[in-house]
């Protein structure tokens, strides 16, 4: 059934101006007396080098502020709270309680409250306040300012922990409609038309730090679900845009028209589908039309944004279904190009085993392991690393490689999303170790089992056995010490159905090659050597095949010499 989307009322509000650098301009000090904590140093203007962490993780006067009235469980009007005051975070509340007491309004808001009207356990607690970052930074001296387009104040306490306080914001595009109109009216009585007029109504968001009301702050969010405000000295939560009527109904909806604020942050196609199987809500239908339109406006946005909302799908244990959700929406060809493109190519087929990966992943993260991001990349893409063919360079200088679309998207991560290098790599030689540990490439076991990523790649391998049921027997014969058989190549199987023979160790015979002056000597050596070089190596291979060319054997030395050393 269609519902209505919460329409965002005509930008009426009082006069919006753009926030200063530093709010240290505003005066902060009133009359009266001093919270004791007011007392503590305030950090000059001009020190803008980085604080060393140990001075936000000690113990501060913040972390010893006694419990204020908002643990109560009854508010001054004799009401119950809406929220059970013990499943609020007394360090979020603590921070409230200093900035009341500096005049200034602060909100729990955003996802905590969304959380706990669904009975769910926030993850973190987010504060809005109506005070300028600067004057967060006056107050708090365990505080840092981050972002550039958004500025933010963390909060640190004890043990690494951070309370982001925002300050509220307005839609910028509201500011902005005014003007558009002027110009467009401008521009057609001078006849002008086309692009500049396209242009003018562009809707992506590229500049996001206007200060205003706490009603604004809540209609420039991107889902009514998530602009809810908890006041806690009430106990009541504030509702601007219809949001706990969503909340009742499990459904996730735009505040506003959804198809203007998809096409202004198209990332939000990619928070709503979170949300969606993370929570499990529904989507609106008009919201799904606007994401669906909007999925061409994802390459403008910052490929680094795109990289780490696409990681943090994977990383909240609901990689299967936001992927499916991903697919129907035809975002995956933007996002993860191989995947796409392993879809078109396998059919139905490819799907069902991709997404038997991305289950037995979600499992895996889902049981509270902690996975590194280059496992969770690296289980995803084991399925299209295994339909490439495999090609074996004879120079051992070269390095080996995976299949050409995930070399490519490797790079393109790190070249424009800022994926580290170092995680680029680590994904790359897990994918390439598959091949070791299911027996199609035989290495030396012992510097095998020595290396750094063997435990990561066995995490991945026993993914890709949960998913495929196959292999089961090398991954225990690799967790109990012992070298599983080695897999026959395609086309060849062992005569009898016996498992395949151990390859022959060769050794270099004969030492360097001799010229032709010294083709007398050299074969008379040869011969004289013959039955023992022929001796020692049926001895260790144990069956009595040729040994093949001795023109051979220096080429070919590297590769035999990776035999079992179990």
């Amino acid at each position: 059934m269609t519902r209505d989307s919460t329409e965002t009322p005509p930008a009426g509000g009082p006069t919006l101006q753009p926030a200063p650098d530093d709010a240290r301009e505003v005066a902060a000090s009133e009359d009266g007396s001093l919270d004791p904590l007011e007392l503590l140093p305030v950090p000059e203007a001009a020190e803008e080098n980085p604080i060393a962490m140990s001075a936000f993780t000690e113990t501060l006067p913040e972390d010893t502020l006694p419990e204020t009235e908002f643990l109560s469980h009854s508010t001054p009007s004799g009401r119950p709270a809406e929220i059970d005051p013990d499943k609020l975070d007394p360090d979020a509340l603590k921070v409230i309680h200093r900035l009341l007491s500096h005049g200034h309004q602060a909100y729990l808001v955003g996802g905590c409250v969304r959380d706990l009207m669904l009975g769910r356990k926030p993850k973190d607690f987010d504060i809005a306040t109506s005070a300028h970052p600067g004057e967060v930074r006056a107050i708090f001296r365990n505080c840092r300012l981050i972002g550039r387009r958004f500025r933010l104040a963390h909060i640190y306490f004890k043990g690494g922990k951070i309370i982001e306080v925002s300050t509220f914001r307005a839609n910028p595009t509201e500011l902005d409609a005014s003007n558009v109109v002027a110009e467009a009216d401008t521009g057609a009585e001078n006849g002008e038309e086309g692009s500049e007029a396209e242009e003018s109504q562009d809707l992506l968001i590229t500049h996001d730090n206007v200060f205003g009301t706490a009603e604004q702050d809540a209609r420039r969010r991107d889902f009514t679900m998530n602009g809810l405000f908890y006041d806690v000295a009430e106990g009541q939560v504030i509702d601007y845009v219809r949001g706990r009527r969503d909340i009742d109904e499990r459904y996730i909806r735009t505040i506003g028209d959804p198809e203007i604020r998809m096409r202004e942050d198209p990332v939000r196609i990619l928070r709503a589908v979170r949300f969606a199987a993370k929570l499990g809500l529904d989507i609106e239908s008009r919201t799904y039309a606007a994401m669906e339109g909007a999925v061409e406006d994802l390459p403008r946005c910052a490929p680094a944004r795109l990289l780490e909302e696409t990681f943090r799908l994977i990383r909240g244990g609901v990689a299967a279904p936001t992927l499916r959700l991903l697919s129907a929406l035809d975002a995956l060809k933007v996002l993860l190009p191989p995947v796409a493109a392993y879809f078109k190519e396998n059919g139905r087929r490819g799907q069902d085993t991709f997404y038997a990966y991305a289950e037995a992943l979600d499992r895996r993260v889902s049981s509270g392991e902690p996975l590194d991001d280059a496992i969770l990349l690296a289980a995803l893409l084991v399925p299209i690393a295994q339909t490439a063919p495999v090609v074996e360079s004879q120079d051992p200088a070269e390095r080996p490689s995976v299949a050409q679309a995930i070399e490519d998207l490797l790079a393109e991560f790190v070249q424009s999303a800022r994926l580290p290098r170092r995680i680029a790599e680590r994904c790359r030689l897990l994918l390439i170790s598959q091949r070791t540990l299911t027996g199609e490439r035989r290495r030396r076991t012992g510097a095998f089992r020595r290396h750094p990523l063997f435990n990561d790649a066995l995490i991945v391998f026993e993914i890709s056995v949960e998913a495929t049921g196959q292999y089961r027997e090398a991954l225990e014969a690799w967790k109990r010490g012992e070298l599983p058989p080695l897999k026959p190549a395609e086309g060849s199987s062992p005569e009898g159905g016996e498992a395949p023979r151990k390859r022959r160790r060769r050794r270099r015979r004969g030492g360097r090659k001799v010229g032709a002056g010294e083709g007398a000597s050299a074969s008379a050596a040869g011969s004289a050597g013959a039955s023992g070089g022929d001796a020692s190596e049926a001895g260790d291979s144990g069956d009595s095949e040729d040994s093949g060319d001795d023109a051979d054997s220096g080429a070919d030395s590297d590769g035999d010499s990776e035999s079992d050393e179990g």
